[in-house]
């Protein structure tokens, strides 16, 4: 490959990169980078400029150290939600082989926002069941932007029952902002779709793995997160209710969501402290979207690892414990409010537009 086209995929690269409103200082150094390489040989450190590369390199690992080892829990789910970050479709290229994908609920239609499919990881075929975002804009509308409808949750459930009757063990990649809220979803049954999935998945008798790779918001995340083990990738989220909704209904103000978000304690820290997950795999230095190969690594490791732990245990046990565990959430966060509610954190105020002094003042119609 020639020095021009060399420089030209790099700068492709460099041009392609998005960063989040906290990475300023990161654009900076990658700029400076990229400036360098261009004046000298690209994807070396031995030219003219090796040694300012070399500099900036090291600059540039000691920031997003500190930046990642210390992001606040709304920063977290702004890395959850990264435009660049690697979502199903990665996972289905690069984690698994010979992937086919099975269609179809038998009652409706199928539903893309959620992907199922038989595959292989390692040696281990598996039945995978994610929930998918899409790449470009025609994708994604066409999928909700990963917003899953009732059908897609009962094609989930007919799969996994496929996978039950032939002992193959299940792979559930958790990624969507929640359930569809349209009224069609509604009137085909969402609440029931998802709740039909809680139950089910408590007693099938197959081991069951569910992983975090971005957004877990709200039911849609938990229609297909019941399971044996539940991991989370380090910068992902998994909520009750994204920190803009809960924002809109506690203080009418969606700009209330990083308080919001502080208050949901929604990040894989939190939840492994609180029992509701049993791991957190480590992203690279930088977050996913930095280095997805890596990142699919991690996960391949924790699920090929975790697989073999769980097809050595007795299946009644399996099971025994794994309703156990979806009995018991919520018992380590009523022990964390008893701690909470001793100092109670500072609300933010109501919008004067919405207080009580307004709504009084407003123009009452004339009775006619």
């Amino acid at each position: 490959m020639s020095k021009k086209t060399e420089n030209t995929n790099n700068e492709i690269e460099f041009s392609s990169r998005q960063y989040l409103p906290f990475e300023d200082e990161v654009a900076t150094i990658d700029e400076k980078i990229e400036e360098f390489k261009k004046l000298g040989q690209p994807n070396s450190l031995q030219g003219q400029y090796a040694q300012q590369i070399r500099d900036q390199q090291v600059r540039l690992t000691r920031l997003l150290k500190e930046i990642y080892s210390n992001l606040s829990p709304w920063q977290t789910v702004q890395v959850a939600r990264h435009p660049q970050r690697p979502i199903l479709s990665d996972y289905l290229n690069l984690l698994f082989k010979d992937v086919r994908q099975l269609h179809g609920d038998r009652t409706f239609g199928d539903d893309p926002s959620i992907v199922t499919a038989l595959g292989q990881i390692g040696h281990q075929k598996v039945m995978i069941i994610g929930q998918n975002k899409g790449k470009d804009i025609k994708e994604k509308v066409a999928c909700n932007f990963g917003c899953p409808n009732p059908e897609g949750y009962r094609k989930a459930l007919a799969k996994m029952k496929f996978a039950e009757k032939y002992n193959i063990p299940i792979v559930t990649l958790i990624d969507t902002p929640g359930a569809y809220p349209g009224i069609g979803a509604e009137e085909r049954g969402q609440a029931q779709a998802i709740a039909v999935n809680l139950m089910e998945m408590s007693r099938l008798r197959t081991p069951i793995i569910c992983v975090v790779i971005g957004e877990g918001g709200s039911g849609g995340a938990l229609g297909i997160g019941i399971g044996d083990r539940i991991a989370m990738l380090e910068h992902s989220y998994y909520s009750v209710i994204s920190p803009e909704g809960c924002a809109a209904i506690l203080w009418h103000d969606g700009a209330q969501a990083p308080v919001a978000a502080e208050a949901l304690k929604l990040t894989a820290k939190d939840l492994l402290k609180l029992k509701l997950v049993d791991s957190i795999i480590p992203e690279p230095l930088g977050g996913a979207h930095r280095n997805i190969h890596d990142t699919i690594y991690s996960v391949e490791r924790f699920i090929t690892r975790t697989l073999s732990q769980l097809k050595r245990t007795n299946l009644d046990k399996l099971l025994d414990a794994r309703y156990e565990k979806l009995r018991n959430i919520g018992t380590g966060c009523a022990r964390a409010m008893e701690i909470v509610s001793q100092t109670p954190p500072k609300q933010p105020p109501i919008p004067e537009r919405l207080s009580i002094k307004a709504q009084l003042e407003k123009k009452q119609p004339i009775a006619p």
